[in-house]
This record gives structure tokens, C-alpha cells and sequence, in this order.
């Protein structure tokens, strides 16, 4: 209590650090709770942390591990990036997000990490599991081992592309482990998770890792999005040399996530400007101590009620408002020591505004399937998975012109029997009672509430 009741009179800066304790102390925390990391990829050593070791649904910051597994895998030589990997029928029906290839189509080891870690394609993340472990299970037993050897302690895997189970869970300190042993041990693999974007046939899709192209120096990793962990990235960045990685789990949106990213990011290159002694040692990544509980369940918060989330991880919503406070803030909170740091660095863009900038020039990564290719070969498999698109697109549109046109003729074949059958009663009643031939336009007449029966449409099932 000495620092809150100080003896002696202070001078100005004293009295401006006894402010800066105090509102560490008195501050009201947020009320929507995340995890939050920021820690140096050479060192491991820790520059902020907030509910780090509290556990977490990892959603599709899974496919990091998956990544890892599969990637040491070909450092060590039981497999290559050329190996052809079959789509069974268990990983062509997994969830979106995926790419939707079918049962027997082949793809390379390196096509499929391309496709798993740009588009977070869900069924990739099984054909590497099965190809790699021969089964889900046996993956994941091999997920759990790594996790082990790389001091992940608060890590349990099930599933290798982060598709909801209780069972699987993580923590912003783990994942940031995992994010350190892939540059470290993977680094001529490290290419990976920085791709900005991927061409498949006709179809281009970006990285959904907001920061790469548009935070000077990102270099990685993985979004991750499931209705009980919120909005999960890990992201890395290095500038001077100086690589530092953030974690964020339980962001409210895509676009909040990557502001939290680069707020992290922002803080943690400030803090190596000769005032790190401001702030007490947090030590290093490995040492934070974990928290014994379960996880958080977001799921009403994120898709409850009238809150209808994609299944993917993409998400394109624009927030309300990122600016001013909001901006320098952890969770609403001001950090006085990193106020004290930034104020005497130059002023550096919000976070929205490098979000919200074009991702910087690229030529997406061409992806295709079956085995490597170059050249002329190379063209021609890209040519022919384009076809095979437009074939699947004109396909799904006739059936469901079929599907809707099956209906049409159903309800009119179903109205066309009730015509038939309301014009045929009145003949029968005629015939056997002469006096009811006119009774049911008379009670018709007398009932206005009575409705004439119509038919009923069979609508086509939903694609």
C-alpha cells in the first residue's frame, strides 16, 4: 500500500506514475470478456497479458496444429509436399467453410495446406488428418502428443479443423507456444501462414487474417470463428528485426478481432522504446500460470436469439465505432503505462484505418488438385477445375429449376383434384337429394367467414 500512500511529497513525474497505479487498480473491467496476448517471438517473453491461461475454444486456430503436425511430418521425411492425399466421404461432409471437393479427388500435401490455412477449408483440415494419422482419432492423438512436447498444458484436441466439441479446448498461452514452435521449428515452412490469398479454378479468395497486406510487416497465422468462442486470431508482425505474435480470443466480430490484433501489436513494438522498466516483468509465455476451469461458452452471446453468425470464420461486419478510446484501449481500459510509452512515439495510424485500407498488391497462390504440376500441365489442371466449377454451378441450377418446377406441377395437379372434386360434389348431391343441389353456395352466402379451399404449393427443399 506504500505506492497508493506515499509518505513524501512527489514530484510531477512521480505524481503522474502514482495516477497511472491507480487507475490500473480502480479500473472497471469490460464487459465482454476475451483473452488477450502479446508476446516476442525470440524471446517468449510476455508484454501483455489479460486472461491468457483462462481455457478456450480454439475453433479454426486448430488447423495451426494441424499445420504443425502435418508440417514436421515432411521435415521429418515420412512424407513430401508432393504426396497425393484422397478426399474420403467423412472429410467431403464436414461444415463449411470447405471447398467442396468430392469423395476420391486427390490433392497434394502442399494444395491442401494452402487451401486449409488461406479459406480455413474444414474438409482440407480432414484429408491431412487422415492422409497424415490414417483416422481423426489417431490425428488427434498425435495433436495431443506435440501439444505435450511443446508444453501446451491447457491444450486437448478431437477434431483436427476446430469444428465445435466440447472436449477441445486451448489458451491464448498455448496458442501462442504453438505460434512460436512454427516459426522456430518450421521456419522454411513459415510461408504458410502468411499467404494473402489463393486462386482455385475461377474463385479467389483472400486470407481471412485481416492484417496481412494491410499491418506493415503481418506474417501470419489463422482466424478462428465457432458460436462458443467468438472471434479468435492469432497474428504475428516484425519490424527491425523484432517479431512479436497476438493472440485475441472472444472478439465480438472478424473486424473487431483484427483491431484488437493491431492494438496489441501497436503497444508491443512501443514498449521497446527504453521505458519498459514502467511496467513490471510479466516474464515469458511458458511460465504464465494456467487457470483450472472450463471454458467459456459464447454461444448465446454469439448466436442466440436474433444473432445469426456464419458457420465460416469470415465475417465482414463493420464496427459501430473503433476510434478515439475505444482505440487505445484494452476492453475500455486505458493502459496508463503504454499512454505514458505512446505518447512519445510518433503518431501512428488507428487500427481501423489500416483495416479498412485494400490489402496491398498480390497474385493469389494458385491451388488445384490432383498431383504437382508445372508449366503446360500446370494450365491445364487449373483449366479443368474451373470447368469442373461452372459444371457444379450449372448443375445445382438445374436442380433447382427442377426441384421448383416438380412443385409447380404438384400444386397444380393438387389444385386441378380439388377443382374436380368440389365441381363433382354438387352433382352427386344433386342426384341423391335433389332439395341440397344449391346448399353449399347457400351456406357460403350465409357464412361470410368461409373460405373457398386452396392449394396447397410444395415448395422445393433448400440447396
Amino acid at each position: 500500500m506504500g505506492l497508493l500512500r506515499p509518505s513524501h511529497r512527489k514530484s510531477p513525474f512521480e505524481a503522474l506514475l502514482f495516477a497511472a497505479a491507480l487507475a490500473i487498480v480502480v479500473a472497471p473491467r469490460a464487459l465482454h470478456a476475451e483473452a488477450r496476448l502479446v508476446i516476442e517471438a525470440d524471446t517468449g517473453k510476455v508484454l501483455e497479458a489479460e486472461n491468457a491461461t483462462v481455457p478456450w475454444y480454439p475453433a479454426s486456430v486448430t488447423k495451426l496444429m494441424t499445420a504443425y503436425v502435418t508440417l514436421k511430418a515432411v521435415k521429418d521425411g515420412k512424407i513430401t509436399l508432393d504426396t497425393l492425399f484422397t478426399v474420403s466421404p467423412t472429410a467431403a461432409s464436414q461444415s463449411p467453410s470447405k471447398m467442396g471437393l468430392k469423395p476420391g479427388t486427390q490433392v497434394t500435401v502442399d494444395n491442401a495446406l494452402k487451401m486449409m490455412l488461406v479459406k480455413s477449408a474444414n474438409d482440407m483440415a480432414v484429408v491431412l488428418a487422415e492422409g497424415v494419422g490414417g483416422s481423426i482419432d489417431d490425428f488427434a492423438v498425435m495433436m495431443n502428443q506435440t501439444a505435450q512436447k511443446l508444453g501446451m498444458t491447457q491444450s486437448h484436441y478431437v477434431n483436427p479443423n476446430g469444428l465445435p466439441a466440447d472436449e477441445q479446448v486451448t489458451s491464448a498461452r498455448d496458442l501462442a507456444i504453438l505460434a512460436r514452435a512454427i516459426v522456430k521449428d518450421l521456419p522454411q515452412y513459415e510461408y504458410f501462414v502468411h499467404i494473402p490469398a489463393i486462386r482455385f479454378g475461377r474463385r479467389i479468395t483472400q486470407n481471412f487474417n485481416r492484417l496481412i497486406g494491410r499491418y506493415p510487416g503481418a506474417d501470419g497465422f489463422k482466424t478462428g470463428f465457432i458460436c462458443a468462442s467468438g472471434y479468435n486470431l492469432v497474428a504475428s508482425a516484425t519490424r527491425d528485426g523484432r517479431r512479436l505474435i497476438a493472440v485475441v480470443l472472444g472478439a465480438s466480430s472478424g473486424t473487431m478481432r483484427a483491431v484488437r490484433a493491431v492494438q496489441l501489436l501497436d503497444r508491443g513494438f512501443a514498449s521497446n522504446n527504453g521505458l519498459s522498466w514502467l511496467k513490471p516483468s510479466l516474464g515469458t509465455v511458458d511460465s504464465l500460470p494456467p487457470i483450472d476451469a472450463s471454458p467459456p461458452n459464447l454461444r448465446d452471446e454469439f448466436c442466440g436469439g436474433k444473432h445469426h453468425k456464419p458457420a465460416s470464420d469470415d465475417d465482414d461486419a463493420v464496427v459501430a465505432s473503433t476510434s478515439g478510446a475505444s482505440e487505445s484501449s484494452s476492453g475500455g481500459q486505458t493502459n496508463p503505462t503504454m499512454f505514458l510509452a505512446s505518447s512519445l512515439q510518433p503518431t501512428m495510424p488507428k487500427p481501423s484505418e489500416w483495416l479498412s485500407a485494400s490489402p496491398a498488391p498480390s497474385e493469389p497462390i494458385v491451388v488445384y488438385t490432383g498431383p504437382t504440376r508445372t508449366g503446360a500441365a500446370l494450365v491445364a489442371a487449373v483449366a479443368a477445375d474451373a470447368d469442373n466449377q461452372a459444371t457444379t454451378k450449372r448443375g445445382k441450377r438445374s436442380r433447382v429449376a427442377a426441384r421448383a418446377a416438380a412443385g409447380k406441377a404438384v400444386a397444380g395437379k393438387d389444385s386441378s383434384t380439388k377443382s374436380d372434386a368440389k365441381s363433382a360434389e354438387p352433382a352427386k348431391h344433386a342426384s341423391a337429394k335433389p332439395d341440397m343441389a344449391t346448399k353449399p353456395a347457400a351456406s357460403t352466402a350465409a357464412d361470410p367467414s368461409a373460405k373457398s379451399a386452396k392449394p396447397k404449393v410444395a415448395k422445393p427443399n433448400g440447396t
